[in-house]
C-alpha cells in the first residue's frame, strides 16, 4: 500500500480541522500584524499550534493503518499515540510563548487598535472551529456507535469521548479549547477597546496559555498510557464478550483480555464450550467465534482458546479492566 492510499484511511477530523486551522492561521496571523493586538497574537499561535498538531496526528493515523509485518506483528497502531505527543510537545511551547506575551502585556498594556479587523477575523474563527468542533463530535459519535443528532450530540461526544479515537480526541479537545479561546479573545479585545481597560488584553492573552496548558497535560497523559498499552474500555469488552456469549456453543468466558492499541483493540480469550463436544467440533466452534469477533472493524487480532466448560458461570465475577 502507497503512502497516498494510506493517507486516504487517516483520520478525516484531524485532516479537515488542519486545513481549517492553517486558514485561520494565516488570516489571524495578519490581523495580529497590523493591528500589534496581543490576544490576536494569542490565539493566531493557538491555530497555529493547532494546525500543526492535527497534521503530525492526520498523517499519524494514517501510517497506524499500515499493515502488520513479519518485524511487527502486531501492526503500528500505536505510532500515532507518538504523532500525539509529538504534538503536546507543540503545544507545550505555543503554551510559553503565549504566556510570556500575556505577562509582558499585563506589564505593558498596549491600546487595541483595528477593533473592527480583529473582532470580524474572531468571528469568523468562532464559526470555522465550531464547525471542527461539530465535526469531530459526529465522528465521536460515529466511532462510539452511539446514535446522537442535534444539540444532543455535544453531551454525546462529552460522555463518550475517552471511546474514541486518540486522533478525534486530540481534535475534540483542542477546538473545545480553540473555540472557547477565539471567544475569550473576542470579549478582551472588545471590551478593553471601549473601557480602555487595556490590561484585558494580556489577561485574555494568559488565559489562553493556561488552557493550553491544561490540554497539553490532559493529551499527553492519555497518549502516554496508550504507548504503555492500556486495557480496552468497559463498554468495549462489555460489547465483545456480548459477541462471544452470543455463540450457542459457548456457555462462559474464563478470561478476556483487550489491549487498545490506537482505535484497535487486540483481544485475548479462553471460552468454555459445552461438555461432550470432539476436538474437530470445538476447533470448528473456536474458528465461528473469531470470525464472528473479525466482523467489528476496530478489532486488529483475535487469539482464542478453548476449555470444557465446568458448570460454574465465572464471567461478570473475575473481570479485570483495571
Amino acid at each position: 500500500m502507497t503512502f497516498f492510499q494510506l493517507l486516504k484511511k487517516g483520520n478525516k477530523s484531524s485532516g479537515i480541522a488542519a486545513l481549517g486551522n492553517t486558514a485561520l492561521t494565516i488570516i489571524k496571523g495578519i490581523a495580529a500584524f497590523i493591528s500589534g493586538n496581543g490576544t490576536m497574537f494569542a490565539t493566531t499561535l493557538h491555530s497555529a499550534a493547532d494546525a500543526i498538531n492535527q497534521g503530525f496526528v492526520f498523517v499519524g493515523s494514517a501510517l497506524a493503518e499500515k499493515a502488520p509485518t513479519k518485524r511487527f506483528p502486531t501492526g503500528f497502531g500505536r505510532v500515532v499515540n507518538l504523532f500525539v505527543l509529538i504534538a503536546v510537545i507543540v503545544i507545550s511551547i505555543m503554551a510559553y510563548e503565549t504566556l510570556h506575551k500575556g505577562w509582558e502585556l499585563i506589564q505593558h498594556p498596549k491600546p487595541t487598535t483595528n477593533i473592527l479587523l480583529n473582532a470580524s477575523i474572531l468571528v469568523i474563527a468562532v464559526i470555522i472551529d465550531g464547525l471542527i468542533l461539530i465535526k469531530a463530535m459526529k465522528e465521536i459519535a460515529h466511532e462510539t456507535r452511539t446514535e446522537a443528532k442535534g444539540f444532543a450530540i455535544a453531551g454525546n461526544a462529552f460522555k463518550n469521548v475517552s471511546l474514541a479515537s486518540p486522533p478525534t480526541r486530540l481534535v475534540f479537545y483542542e477546538d473545545i479549547i480553540a473555540t472557547f479561546g477565539a471567544l475569550l479573545a473576542l470579549v478582551s479585545i472588545v471590551v478593553s477597546y471601549f473601557t480602555g481597560l487595556y490590561i484585558l488584553d494580556g489577561v485574555g492573552t494568559l488565559l489562553i496559555g493556561v488552557l493550553l496548558i491544561g490540554i497539553a497535560v490532559k493529551i499527553g497523559y492519555e497518549n502516554t498510557i496508550g504507548l504503555i498499552g492500556v486495557a480496552a474500555p468497559k463498554d468495549v469488552e462489555d460489547r465483545i464478550a456480548e459477541m462471544i456469549l452470543a455463540d450457542p456453543d459457548v456457555e462462559d468466558i474464563k478470561n478476556l483480555r483487550i489491549l487498545q492499541e490506537g482505535r484497535k483493540y487486540h483481544v485475548e480469550s479462553y471460552l468454555e464450550l459445552k461438555p461432550g463436544l470432539s476436538l474437530a467440533l470445538a476447533d470448528d466452534i473456536k474458528i465461528r467465534v473469531r470470525d464472528h469477533l473479525y466482523t467489528d472493524h476496530d478489532i486488529a487480532d483475535v487469539t482464542l482458546g478453548i476449555f470444557e466448560s465446568d458448570g460454574v458461570k465465572t464471567w461478570g465475577l473475575n473481570e479485570t479492566t483495571e
